[in-house]
């Protein structure tokens, strides 16, 4: 073939690519939430003297483009593959994946947020708990278990937990740090799997004085396929999705949660909400300030107040054999200033701080 024509050829192809692209981008609409990235998606930035002035319009104009790009996914898979597979890079944007588990490295250790994490604690102890069974126990990320042996950068889990324990006063410490392994953690999520967890549970309540003994016979398993965990969606890597299970019986089943957002009652588990944005909702309905479980079948008034963040979702439903009502605090969402309006603190309570190591380390979102 003429070297001109070959030349005019592929120009040609090339224009057509990039305008086909561009094309594609004007014509379809603009999405509002990445389902892979759990993320809102930027959206076409205002024009305004303002940000022309401030030179900030390119910025969000440009984040704006690498959002809205058509394909965006299927790039960011190329991309990821590319750097991982093909590179050999030991990570992509901090992801990385050891024995098909995908973790994404944390670090480094902010001592003040630690610091602010232990005080609310304290605060919180002070304030409402004073006289009461309290208790503390802190979930490991799975960088713990992979990391640092594999080459990856991670906390300093150690210097966390002297900070902890030198700063929270007249609070007992329940370790997990040795009880927990990586198999009991999903391989496509930062979370921990609730079928794996019956020991633990057994653990903190042996921890906290009560004598808890389950095993799995006591439930029905029931699973859900595929579960694609957010570190999948981060990854962008063509990795295996993990398989969901819950345990129940006919106390969880029995049991009723009181939502204070909503100010109705719900279900523990809400298998519906497996097929949306983040699966791991079917645990408690997610992320919520205040939730109230009572079991319908106790024979006893024990009543559990639970500090947690999303793991404690999970593990709360298996202290339903010892307890008559577990209240469940996400101080994320709710300020510790008015717990008392919604709580009453006069009765015998147990009281468990159970937070993992990654909120701990961004520990100023406790209010």
């Amino acid at each position: 073939m003429n070297p001109l024509i070959r030349s005019k050829i592929i120009s040609f192809c090339f224009a057509a690519i990039l305008g086909g692209f561009l094309l594609t981008n004007l014509v379809l609409p603009d999405n509002d939430f990445s389902y892979s990235e759990r993320r809102k998606l930027m959206q076409a930035p205002s024009l305004t003297l303002e940000k022309l002035a401030k030179g900030t319009l390119f910025q969000e104009f440009d984040k704006y483009v690498l959002d809205q790009f058509v394909l965006r996914d299927t790039f960011r898979s190329i991309k990821a593959i590319g750097s991982y597979y093909v590179l050999q890079q030991m990570d992509n944007n901090e992801i990385y994946i050891v024995d098909n588990h995908i973790s994404k490295m944390v670090f480094p250790m902010n001592e003040k947020a630690i610091l602010s994490a232990a005080k609310k604690i304290n605060e919180v102890k002070n304030l409402y708990l004073v006289g009461k069974k309290i208790s503390y126990s802190v979930i490991p990320d799975k960088n713990y278990f992979l990391a640092e042996q594999n080459g990856y950068l991670s906390l300093d889990y150690t210097g966390m937990m002297e900070i902890l324990q030198e700063n929270i006063t007249d609070v007992k410490y329940i370790d997990l740090f040795d009880f927990l392994s990586i198999e009991d953690y999903y391989y496509t999520d930062i979370h921990w799997r609730q079928e794996e967890l019956l020991d633990a549970a057994e653990k903190l309540m042996l921890g906290m004085g009560r004598d808890l003994s389950i095993s799995i016979d006591q439930y029905e398993a029931k699973e859900f396929y595929p579960f694609r965990g957010s570190l999948l969606g981060q990854s962008a890597l063509p990795v295996e999705p993990d398989t969901m299970k819950y345990l129940t019986n006919s106390v969880i089943e029995d049991s009723i949660v009181y939502d204070y957002e909503i100010k109705d009652n719900s279900k523990v588990y809400l298998p519906e909400k497996f097929e949306g944005v983040d699966p791991y909702d079917v645990f408690l309905s997610g992320a919520k300030s205040l939730l109230k479980i009572t079991n319908e079948n106790a024979d006893n008034d024990r009543e559990l107040i639970l500090f947690r963040d999303s793991f404690g979702s999970s593990i709360a439903p298996l202290f339903l054999l010892e307890y008559s009502s577990i209240i469940l605090v996400d101080l994320r969402y709710m300020a510790t200033s008015i717990l008392d309006d919604y709580i009453d603190f006069s009765k015998e309570q147990d009281v468990l701080f159970l937070y993992n190591t990654q909120l701990l380390n961004s520990g100023y979102l406790l209010k």
